[in-house]
C-alpha cells in the first residue's frame, strides 16, 4: 500500500470546520453568562457516568465529546435530518438544519445518479458532527491538535464511498491538496481518513456496544459508580467552611474561612480584594490541627436584595473567658454591596459550650422563610451531660434543630419569634425554639430545591450527622422528630438502656455507612442543576476523614436510598478543557451556587490558618444540557474593590496528558475506583504556632463543626458533476497576609498522612 505523504496529511488537517482556538474554548465557568448548555464555561462537562467503555474497556482511550469540547446532549427538539442523532449526540435543532443546509448545496451540484448512490454516504459524513464522538472522529479532543476536514471513515467503508462517490470529495472539502491527491487515489485518500483506533471509526462506532450500550447515562450498572470530573474555582483558602449566595441574581459566591474572614467571587472568577466581612478579632479560631471552633455558618436572608440583611454562626469567648456560640444579625453597607457592615450586628442567640468540639454551625432558610439553626450536642464524647444528655434534653438548645422568625420579636423581649407551629411551644418543659431533636452534630445541611420540572422534593432539609465511634448518618429533618442520639447512633444502639426505652417513633437515617466506607460525614446537596441533567435528583456528600465522594438515590416505589460511590474521572473521561481529577483530601463542606450547580470545598492540612484550601466544581462529563438551555445573565453589581483574577493551581488532566513521561506508564485499569483525592506537596514556612501539643489538639474536622468522634465547506461553483462510478480506481488566589499565622506550613505527602495519624490519635483518646 502507498502511505500518504507527510505534507498530504498536513493539508487534510486543515479543515473546513473551524476549530476554535484554546481562548475561544468554552471553559464553563463557576457562574456567568453560559456560551454553551451552561452558564459555566466549558471546562466542565456533566455526570460522567461509569460508561461501558470506561469501565468495561480501559483499552479504548476517547470519550463521548463534541467539537465544541464539550459533551453530547439530549435535543431539546427532534433533529429532522441527523435523526439517527436525536436522543443523544452533538448538534441541536439549528446546526442541524444548517447541516441540512449544506447537504442540499452539495446534492445540487449532483446528476440524479449520484444522488441515488452518493446521497447516503454524504449524508452519514456530514452527519458525524451530530455523533456522540463526534471529537474523536474528527482528532478535536484536544484543542492544540489540527481539525480534521472530515471525518475518521473504517477502511471498508472509505473504499466504497470512494468506488461510488470519488467525485463528491471536491463537494466535501474545498481543500484543493487533498482534490488532488485522492480523488483518484482510493488508497491514499483511505489512509488520510483512518483513524488509530479503529473502534471509533464511522460506521464500526454505531456498532459497538461497548461504545454504545448506557450511553450518556448517569449510573453504570449495580457495581458501577457514578463518574464525575472537576473544575478548580478557587484556591489558597484557609480552612473553606461554606460558600453560600444572596439570591440576588447577581451570582456571586461568598466563601467563608474558618478564622473569620468572608470573600466575594464574582461571575468572571474573580476575587474582590478586600473581604466581604472581618470579623477575626470577635471570632474563636486557632491553628491547631483539626480544631472545630471558629467562622461555621452564613446565610441570607430571603430577602436580602431589598433589606440587605444575613445571618452568621461563630465561636467565640466572652470577657469572662466563657466559650460561646453566638447567631448574629448583620447588614451590608447601604453605600456597597459587596461589603458588610460590622457595627449592624444584633445579636439573636448565645450559646454556651461546655467543651471545645461539637458546635454545630448551619444556618439556613428553609422554604417556609424561617431560620433553622443547628447544634452540636455540646462535645466531649457520648454526649455525657446531665441523666439523657443534652441532644434528648428539650430544656436545652444543644444537639437540636431550631426555627426562628428573624423578622420580629417576641412579646419576652427575645430578638426573633417563635413560629406558632413550632412542635413543642406547648410543651412547658422544651424551648419552644426547638424543632427537631437527639442529634449528635449534624456538619453540613442543605434545602432541596425540588425537581426543576415537578417541584418533587422541594423544601426537604438534608443533614450529615457525625457519629461517635461506628456510624455516620444522612437524615432528613422533620418537624418534631427524634433523632435518637445518644440512645441510638445510626440503626444501632449506643447506650443500650436509654436505646431499650426509646420510642419507637424515633426518625431513623435515610442512609448510613460505618468504619469501612469512612469516619465523618460531611453532608452534601440533592443536585438540582441545570448543566447536568443526568444529576438531578443525586444527593451527593462526602467523607472528611478519608475524602471519599458518594450519592444517594431514591428509588421512588419504595422510597429507600441507595448508595452510588463517585469515581473522580479518569484521564480518558475527563480529557476536556479546563478539567483535572484530583483534589485536596479533606472534604470540608459542600456548596450550591445560585443556578443550582454543585462544588466541594477541602483542604491538605485541616488547620484553620493554613491557606490549602480549594473549591471545586462538579461536573458531568458523559451528558450535558442542550446549547443555550442554562443560559443567564448576572445582574451587574458595582464593586469599588480591586479585583484579583483567578490563578489555577491544579493542573488539567490535558496538561498532564501532554506533559512528557519520564516513567513507565501504568498499565490501563478497567475498573474505575472510589474517588481518590490528593495530598498538597507545596511546601510553606513554618511558624511557632503551629507547634501544638497532641494532647491539646481537638480532634475533629477543622470547621467542621463537629468532632470526628461521631466520628463549512463550500461547494464549488460551476456545472453539474456527472457522477462516474469506477470498478478500480487507482491506487490564580493570591495567599492573603491579613494575618502572619497564615504563613503555616503546608506538609508534604507523608506530613498529610501524619496529620491524618493524628487526627486518629486524637479521636480516640477522646473516645
Amino acid at each position: 500500500m502507498n502511505e500518504p505523504r507527510d505534507e498530504e496529511v498536513q493539508d487534510f488537517y486543515t479543515s473546513d470546520l473551524k476549530k476554535p482556538t484554546l481562548k475561544e474554548v468554552n471553559v464553563w465557568p463557576r457562574t456567568g453568562k453560559s456560551s454553551s448548555s451552561s452558564g459555566v464555561s466549558f471546562s466542565c462537562p456533566h455526570v460522567c457516568v461509569c460508561l461501558s467503555l470506561l469501565c468495561l474497556t480501559g483499552s479504548l482511550l476517547g470519550h463521548p465529546q463534541c467539537l465544541d469540547y464539550g459533551p453530547p446532549f439530549q435535543p431539546p427538539l427532534p433533529l429532522e435530518f441527523c435523526s439517527a442523532y436525536e436522543n443523544f449526540g452533538c448538534c441541536d435543532q439549528e446546526r442541524d438544519n444548517s447541516i441540512a443546509a449544506k447537504y442540499w448545496d452539495i446534492m445540487d451540484y449532483m446528476d440524479p445518479q449520484g444522488h441515488k448512490l452518493c446521497g447516503t454516504y454524504i449524508k452519514d459524513i456530514l452527519c458525524q458532527e451530530c455523533s456522540p464522538y463526534a471529537a474523536h472522529l474528527y482528532d478535536a479532543e484536544n484543542p492544540r491538535t489540527p481539525l480534521r476536514s472530515l471525518p475518521g471513515l473504517c477502511f471498508d467503508y472509505c473504499s466504497e464511498f470512494h468506488l461510488n462517490c470519488y467525485s463528491a470529495i471536491r463537494l466535501l472539502t474545498g481543500d484543493k491538496h487533498i482534490q488532488e491527491c485522492c480523488e483518484t487515489n482510493r488508497t491514499h485518500f483511505c489512509h488520510l481518513l483512518q483513524l488509530q483506533d479503529e473502534d471509533y471509526c464511522f460506521p464500526q462506532v454505531l456498532q459497538n456496544s461497548a461504545l454504545s450500550r448506557r450511553l450518556g447515562w448517569a449510573l453504570q450498572e449495580h457495581r458501577g459508580c457514578v463518574q464525575l470530573c472537576l473544575v478548580e474555582v478557587a484556591n489558597g483558602l484557609r480552612n473553606p467552611v461554606l460558600m453560600a449566595h444572596a439570591a440576588d441574581r447577581t451570582h456571586r459566591a461568598f466563601i467563608a474561612e474558618q478564622l473569620g474572614l468572608v470573600w466575594v467571587y464574582l461571575p468572571d472568577g474573580s476575587r474582590l480584594e478586600e473581604p466581604f466581612l472581618d470579623i477575626q478579632r470577635m471570632v474563636l479560631a486557632t491553628p491547631w490541627l483539626g480544631d472545630e471552633r471558629g467562622f461555621l455558618g452564613m446565610a441570607f436572608h430571603p430577602k436580602h436584595k431589598d433589606n440587605g440583611k444575613f445571618y452568621i454562626y461563630y465561636s467565640y469567648m466572652d470577657k469572662n473567658r466563657v466559650e460561646k456560640i453566638r447567631i448574629s444579625e448583620l447588614k451590608v453597607l447601604a453605600s456597597d454591596a459587596n461589603k458588610a457592615d460590622p457595627r449592624s450586628e444584633r445579636n439573636l442567640l448565645e450559646l454556651e459550650e461546655p467543651a471545645a468540639n461539637h458546635n454545630g454551625g448551619q444556618l439556613l432558610f428553609g422554604v417556609d422563610g424561617y431560620l433553622y439553626v443547628f447544634t452540636g450536642d455540646g462535645g466531649k464524647a457520648g454526649d455525657p451531660f446531665g441523666k439523657f444528655g443534652n441532644a434528648q434534653n428539650k430544656s436545652t438548645l444543644l444537639g437540636k434543630v431550631l426555627r426562628i422568625d428573624v423578622d420580629g420579636r417576641s412579646p419576652d423581649g427575645k430578638p426573633y419569634r417563635i413560629p406558632p407551629d413550632n412542635p413543642f411551644v406547648s410543651d412547658p418543659k422544651a424551648r419552644p425554639e426547638v424543632y427537631a431533636y437527639g442529634v449528635r452534630n449534624m456538619w453540613r445541611c442543605a434545602v432541596d430545591r425540588g425537581d426543576p420540572v415537578t417541584k418533587k422534593g422541594r423544601g426537604r432539609i438534608f443533614c450529615g450527622d457525625v457519629g461517635q465511634n461506628r456510624f455516620e448518618e444522612i437524615d432528613l429533618v422533620v418537624k418534631g422528630g427524634n433523632y435518637g442520639w445518644r440512645a441510638k447512633e445510626g440503626f444501632e444502639c449506643y447506650d443500650a438502656k436509654l436505646c431499650h426505652n426509646s420510642s419507637l417513633d424515633d426518625i431513623l437515617p435515610i442512609f448510613a455507612y460505618g468504619r469501612s466506607v469512612g469516619k465523618s460525614v460531611t453532608g452534601g446537596f440533592v443536585y438540582r442543576g441545570c448543566e447536568s441533567p443526568n444529576l438531578n435528583g443525586l444527593y451527593i456528600f462526602g467523607d472528611f476523614m478519608n475524602g471519599r465522594l458518594m450519592a444517594l438515590q431514591e428509588d421512588e416505589k419504595t422510597n429507600k436510598w441507595k448508595k452510588q460511590d463517585i469515581c473522580i474521572g479518569s484521564t480518558a473521561a475527563c480529557a476536556f478543557p479546563g478539567m483535572i481529577s484530583s483534589y485536596s483530601k479533606f472534604i470540608i463542606s459542600f456548596a450550591e451556587d445560585e443556578a443550582g450547580e454543585l462544588y466541594f470545598m477541602s483542604t491538605s492540612y485541616p488547620s484553620a490558618y493554613a491557606p490549602h484550601g480549594s473549591l471545586y466544581k462538579l461536573i458531568d462529563p458523559a451528558r450535558r444540557a442542550p446549547p443555550g438551555k442554562c443560559k443567564y445573565e448576572p445582574v451587574p453589581v458595582k464593586t469599588k474593590s480591586k479585583r484579583i483574577p483567578f490563578v489555577p493551581r491544579a493542573k488539567t488532566v490535558l496538561e498532564l496528558l501532554n506533559e512528557p513521561s519520564t516513567t513507565k506508564p501504568p498499565k490501563k485499569s478497567s475498573t474505575l475506583t472510589a474517588a481518590t483525592p490528593r495530598v498538597s506537596s507545596k511546601k510553606a514556612k513554618k511558624t511557632p504556632s503551629t507547634k501544638i501539643k497532641a494532647s491539646t489538639v481537638k480532634t475533629a474536622p477543622s470547621g467542621k463543626g463537629r468532632q470526628r468522634v461521631k466520628a463549512e465547506a463550500k461547494p464549488h461553483k460551476g456545472k453539474k458533476i456527472a457522477h462516474n462510478s469506477r470498478a478500480a480506481p487507482a491506487a490564580p488566589l493570591p495567599e492573603n497576609k491579613s494575618s502572619h499565622l497564615a504563613r503555616t506550613k503546608e506538609v508534604l505527602p507523608k506530613k498529610a498522612a501524619l496529620a491524618k495519624g493524628k487526627l486518629e490519635k486524637r479521636r480516640k483518646k477522646q473516645l
